[in-house]
Parts: C-alpha cells; structure tokens; sequence
C-alpha cells in the first residue's frame, strides 16, 4: 500500500473537544442567518435549516452555494458555484485544471443523473504506453497532466439542469479570487508541504510562496490571474477555457514540460452522461458513481455489512465482532473494486455485477473466513446481467458492460505488464453535498489529484495529476483515467435522505461507508458519525490503520483476528467527508468533517 505524505490536522484531544463543543452549543450548532458565514470555525461544522444546505470542503465555497440557493439557484446552480469557488479557495486539492464527477436527482420527476467529466488521455499514441517519468514538480510533470474536464463538466451541468445564468452562479469564485480570501491553516501547510513543486514555477511561487516564503494563515490570497480566467469563462462559457489562447497556453505549457495535451485534445474534450449504479440497502435506494469511479465497491460493501449482521450492531467503536468484520469487508471491497476498474466507453466494466445483490452475498460468505495475507478479486461479470430490484427499478440504473474490442480486465490478467500499479501518491480531493428547498440533490467530487495536481501552472490554475492513474489494464488513447470517487446519494422511497461523498483516494470509499452505517444504521448524529474514529484495510496487507477513539477491546479483536492494527492520528488524508443528512420533517443537517477545513452552510 503506498504510504501517504501526512499531514496533520486536528489531534484526538482536539477532535473529541471540537465534537463535544458543537453538540452541547445549540447556538453555535443552528442553522445559518444573515449573509456571511458564522464567525467560529467549528461552528460550521454541523448547521441546520429548513430550506438549501451546502456542505463543502471550504467554507467561502460553501457560503457561495449558500449565496446561490438564496437567490433562488436550485441545487446545480449552488454545486456549480460552489465548484468554482472551491477552484479559488481549495487551490492545492482542486481546481479549473481537474475534474470529477456528479450525481443528481430531481425531486420532482424522479430521476437520477451522472455526469462524468474527469480528466482524460488524449490522442497521441505515448498515451497507450506506459509513462517514463511522470515526476511531479519536475521537468516530467506534464506527463501526469490529463485534459481536464472540470470547467465542462460544470458548465454542461449548468445548462442541462441549472436555472440561473452563467455570470450569476460564477460571481462567488471571480470576487474570491480578485479580493482575495483569508488563507486557512490547513491551505497553509498544503503548501508548506508542497515547496519543491511550487517552487518549480516561477508563478506559482510568486503566487503561493511570496518572498520565498508559504502563506501563512491569515494572510490574504489574491489571484488576479485565475480571476481573468474566470471572468473570461462567465462571458464566453467553456469555448473560452477550451479553445483559443487559454487552450494553446495549456498545451505549450504541458508539452515544455514532457507532457501530451494538444490544442485538439482541450477542444474536443466529452462530458459524459451516465446512468448511476443503484443497490437496494435495508430499504433505503443508494446511487453512486459509476466506472470509471468507484461507486460499486461502495455499494458492495455496504450490503455486505447488512449480510454480515454488522448493520445491526448497533454501532462500532464499542464493538469489535463488527470492527473486525468490516475490516474483513474493506478488503474484499478494495480488492474488487482494484480489478474491475476502467473507462467503460473503451473496455468491459461489470460494474452492475460488482454493485449487485448476488455478488455481495457472495463475496459476504468469505467474511470471517480464513484470513489471507492478499485479498484476491472475486468475478461479478456472471451477475452482470441482474436485474434491480426495489425501487431501483424505476432508477433506470447503470447498464451491463458495454460491448468492446478493447481488452478488458480479464483478458490482462496474466500480462506481465499488468503487475504494474499507480504509485503516485495519495489523492487529496474536494466533495460537495447539496439539497435545496425542493429536496432536490446534488453529490459532486472533484480534485487536480495530488496536492497541486502535476504542478504545471497556467493562466491562474494548476493541471492535475490524473495521467499517473492509468496502469497497464486501463491506459490508452482518449480515455477517462480511473478513481475511486464515489458521490452518492441515498433515498428513502423517492425522498433524499442523505447525501454523502469524500475526498482522501483510497480512503473515499470506506469513509462513505462507515458514515453511512452510523447515520443511516445505528441512527447516529450526523456530525458525530462523521467525527467519529474509522479504520481502514487494504486488499494487499493485514494492517489496519486505526484513527484514535474505539474500545481497547476494538484493537484487541483485531490483533486477535490475524490483523496488524496501526495508529492514524486525523488528519487530512483518512477521507474528509462532507454530507447533508435529511430527517424526516424535512430538516436538513449539514455537516463537514473535522479532519478538514470544511463547512456547512444554510440557506
């Protein structure tokens, strides 16, 4: 497992503090008035309204969705401007230069949609070799640049399901970036930590590093580069961001630096629309993010912890039969959703089979069983064909595996080359969760990749990373790169009942799953189910990382079962989840996780 750059946010003592803070002060806990964002940090942490909520992973990004709800922005015009606000104020995990992934349910009709629109492999044939050099911050920084899609992506989403105007929705992230915004502890020791990279840039040190020097909290960040950028996209729309001179800068920046994005690759860029996966869940309906993102083991593993008992258990940091179980479960998950991974519009992705009911029951009997070093892969393309059940009928979920010439995983398994993993580093990432007043509901992940993405700096915007995420099963020309972003939002009988995501790479999906249980399962608080302690276990080791908080008899029972239980302080890394809970009278609770610099705010 590759062993992340940590670091540090809150320490145990902290987290428990800010947790106990927020549940006792009811006014520091309520829902958000006036036009700016309340003043106490942990204040933001868990607010609730009765109309629009936006939780984010910065709190100027959400009070720009906030701002947009209130002038009557439903909740894709508030993703929208979050979006590009979050470019501003969360510049070193996500910006105009990445991508991501977005799910949507219309209150009113019904019906959920999927947009994809993460970074991709353009047309030239390298594209299908793997790379030589894809060091970040490095004269081979801009072979890990992939044509971005984030400006697209959101813009498409605008226009297929927004109500207000392109200037309307950017205005948040244009005065962001030209008056500035107060720079956090956190963005300031992302950059602390990212010095060699940004000091590969003249202007991207000026902009980050004056005098040599990082940030430091509470100074203001002024960008007056990503400010012409921004306002040029808001009156020209994506012709602006993918033609023309912001395109040639682009591929004249990435190619002086080893990398492939040409002029064409930026204009003919595709959002793709998809249909959600879908899984029926102790009668909740739960709809992820289909292939290339990781929306399948999410739902996996969560029916896998209904077949284990461990969704009856009643909790987990006091309860080590199921602590253990779903370490057992984390792995099974992550081993599957490693395999069956890929762009589905070139290669066969069973990601129906992997999501299904058949294929969890399966792969739920191998819990608690012989315990192997390596957790290998199970095959879900003989459930491939399932049909849904419940009210995922109605869904119109995700389809079987498009048919394709290309190879598919299978068909590499014993390919040498395919021994190769990606080795880049933990993703840092930024989640969105939104609901408006209509109950309708937006869950979006986006990120640049790694922080500060390949490092390559232009026009106000870092280019990501997401070309060092191909491997020998999935690269190739014009291809989406793969991630296990998981947007998901859970119904109950056609009303949003949550909407969750998370940011941290491998650690998105386990997060989800375990603040899901919490609510949604043993009833937690919304702020304490994210707060509270998780673990998290790889396919490839017995060791189990363990945040801080859970019953002496949680660590024994592991060590007991065959694992290596292994401390993790919080801190950014471990999945900074941010969701709006929606109670049964139609009260939202929005909440962000405390490991991170996120916020909630209401409208």
């Amino acid at each position: 497992m590759v062993r992340p750059h940590v670091i540090t946010s809150l320490s145990n003592k902290q987290l428990v503090r800010s947790v106990v803070a927020c549940l006792l002060a009811a006014s520091a806990c309520g829902p958000h008035v006036g036009g700016s964002p309340l003043a106490a940090p942990m204040s933001s942490k868990r607010v609730e309204s009765d109309r629009g909520m936006v939780a984010a992973s910065q709190l100027d990004a959400a009070a720009a969705g906030a701002e947009i709800l209130r002038l009557g922005g439903n909740a894709v015009d508030a993703a929208v401007a979050t979006a590009f606000a979050l470019s501003v104020v969360d510049v070193s995990q996500t910006g105009l230069g990445g991508g991501g992934a977005l799910t949507f349910y219309n209150a009113k009709t019904h019906r959920a949609e999927h947009l994809l629109f993460y970074p991709r492999s353009g047309e030239d044939p390298a594209w299908a070799r793997a790379s030589t050099d894809t060091t970040l911050g490095t004269r081979g920084a801009g072979r890990a640049a992939a044509t971005p899609g984030m400006v697209a992506g959101m813009l498409d989403a605008l226009e297929k399901f927004g109500k207000l105007t392109r200037p309307q929705v950017m205005a948040p992230a244009i005065r962001l970036a030209r008056d500035g915004f107060i720079v956090s502890p956190l963005l300031s020791r992302t950059i602390t930590s990212s010095k060699v990279k940004l000091s590969a840039d003249p202007a991207a040190a000026a902009r980050f590093m004056p005098n040599g020097e990082p940030l430091h909290p509470g100074e203001r960040l002024v960008q007056p580069e990503l400010a012409a950028t921004l306002t040029r996209i808001a009156a020209e729309g994506k012709g602006a961001f993918y033609t023309g001179v912001i395109a040639e800068h682009v591929s004249t920046k990435v190619k002086s630096l080893g990398g492939l994005i040409t002029v064409r690759d930026m204009a003919n860029y595709p959002v793709a629309m998809e249909r959600p996966l879908c899984a029926m869940w102790r009668g909740f309906t739960v709809l992820s993010a289909p292939p290339p993102m990781g929306g399948a083991s999410v739902l996996e593993m969560l029916q896998m912890t209904d077949m284990a008992g461990i969704a009856d258990a009643g909790g987990l940091t006091d309860k080590p039969d199921a602590i253990v179980k779903l370490a057992d479960i984390q792995r099974l998950g992550q081993a599957d959703g490693g395999k069956w991974r890929g762009d589905p519009f070139a290669q066969s992705v069973p990601a129906r089979g992997a999501s299904s009911f058949a294929f969890a029951k399966q792969r739920a009997g191998l819990v608690a069983g012989a315990l192997p070093d390596t957790a290998v892969a199970g095959d879900p393309t003989t459930f491939d064909r399932a049909v849904p059940s419940g009210d995922c009928l109605s869904i119109d979920p995700y389809p079987t595996a498009l048919p394709s010439s290309a190879k598919t995983n299978d068909d590499v398994r014993n390919d040498a080359s395919a021994r190769e993993t990606v080795t880049e580093g933990t993703s840092f990432t930024s989640h969105m969760a939104i609901v408006d007043r209509d109950g309708n509901a937006v869950s979006a992940t986006t990120t640049v990749g790694v922080l500060f993405g390949s490092g390559v700096y232009t026009d106000g915007f870092f280019l990501n990373s997401a070309g060092s995420n191909f491997d020998a099963r999935t690269r190739g020309t014009n291809r989406y790169a793969n991630s296990t972003m998981s947007p998901t939002i859970v119904l109950d009988h056609g009303t949003v009942r949550l909407v969750v995501g998370a940011a941290g790479s491998q650690y998105i999906q386990p997060a989800i799953v375990q603040v899901t249980l919490r609510m949604l399962a043993f009833g937690e608080d919304p702020f304490v189910a994210v707060a509270a302690p998780r673990i998290h276990a790889s396919a490839a080791l017995r060791d189990v990382e363990v945040e801080p908080g859970f019953a002496p008899s949680v660590y024994q029972a592991l060590v007991a079962r065959g694992y290596r239980p292994m401390s993790r302080v919080a801190d950014i890394t471990f999945g900074g989840v941010h969701a709006v809970f929606v109670r049964k009278d139609g009260r939202r609770i929005g909440v962000a996780d405390p490991r991170r610099d996120g916020a909630a705010a209401g409208e």
